[in-house]
């Protein structure tokens, strides 16, 4: 592609992710209701995976054509740039801080899972390199401790032990609707469906572009990874989350960042399984550990938000999202 191209085609990407986003967010909603598993679960599992499908698609994309640290930059700038929304969304709630309002211990062990993942692509970064097929062995725990981890989420949801208390600000996962019947149920799915594959297929124009990028302007895989396509490819959090808190479901939009912060960090190992050049973490520039470290820093800051749940902050944003976007543009700042 070239220049003109490759940015209207993230352009229209983009486009397509702030549409289908909003639409995403009202299923999702209804299906925590009529299902019964609740704002938490399905935010984190079934929107967190959903919208971060252009996330996927951006990043196998790139590492099967052979941009290992664009393929690695795009998951975990999805990571950097979901957090960081988080913070925006926080502005669009305006009658307490998020973290206060949203604070339930689903989203507290999906942040931890989010943690544990993080660390150990940290240490696959720095292992020793060995492959098995072309596949570095570490890979293998990637999504071992993600689907363990969701388990763990499920069993918190079902018998927590350990509540955070209630306030006057405090917006609990309550169910809008009762149980519907199977039809009903099948109908959401397939129009869910419907838009994760318009999120898929903007996946696929954001990775192309980004990949044009680098050839046309010289710009690093890494940067153009993780600010520019990781950036564009996690819209899909930003208006789902928005969209979420005007509905008044303030645990889904939360457990959708987190969840799918968790989904793009497994991406990394998917990386590696679609890079046939070797190990990808042995590929990748020293960038791609200073975004590991970053994305964890942002994390445990939004953690002790949920702990601390301080009811306003600074204006009309909480201390700790405040926190979360200076780290982020520490984060710009450090591969500049």
């Amino acid at each position: 592609m070239t220049l003109a191209v490759a940015l209207l085609s993230i352009g229209l990407a983009s486009l397509v992710v702030l549409f289908a986003g909003p639409r995403m967010v009202a299923i999702a909603d209804r299906l925590a209701d009529v299902t019964g598993l609740g704002e938490a679960i399905v935010g984190a599992v079934l929107v967190g995976a959903a919208t971060s499908l252009p996330d996927l698609v951006a990043t196998v994309t790139p590492a099967v054509n052979g941009f290992p640290d664009l393929a690695v930059g795009n998951a975990l700038g999805g990571v950097l740039a979901q957090t960081a929304f988080l913070a925006v969304i926080d502005l669009s709630y305006r009658r307490a801080n998020l973290e206060h309002a949203a604070a339930s211990l689903p989203n507290l062990m999906q942040a931890g899972l989010l943690i544990t993942l993080l660390s150990t692509v940290l240490l696959l970064l720095h292992a020793p390199t060995v492959t098995i097929w072309g596949i570095h062995p570490g890979t293998i725990a990637l999504p071992v401790i993600y689907l363990y981890g969701l388990r763990l989420v499920s069993m918190s949801e079902q018998a927590p032990m350990w509540r955070p208390r209630p306030t006057s600000e405090t917006r609990s996962d309550e169910p809008d609707e009762q149980t519907a019947t199977g039809p009903v149920v099948r109908s959401l799915i397939l129009r869910f469906a419907m838009f994760g594959a318009l999120l898929a297929a903007a996946g696929y124009a954001l990775g192309r572009g980004g990949e044009s990028l680098v050839a046309v302007t010289g710009l690093s895989q890494s940067m153009v990874g993780a600010f520019i396509t990781g950036a564009a490819s996690s819209l899909a959090e930003l208006v789902v989350g928005v969209a979420a808190v005007r509905r008044g479901a303030l645990t889904l939009a939360v457990g959708n960042v987190i969840g799918g912060n968790a989904f793009d960090t497994m991406l990394v190992g998917v990386a590696d399984v679609a890079y046939r050049d070797g190990s990808v973490y042995s590929q990748v520039e020293s960038d791609q550990t200073i975004f590991v470290g970053i994305a964890l820093l942002m994390t445990a800051v939004l953690v002790m938000g949920l702990l601390r749940r301080q009811r306003h902050g600074i204006g009309n944003i909480g201390s700790e999202s405040a926190i979360i976007l200076v780290l982020y543009a520490l984060g710009i700042g450090l591969v500049l």
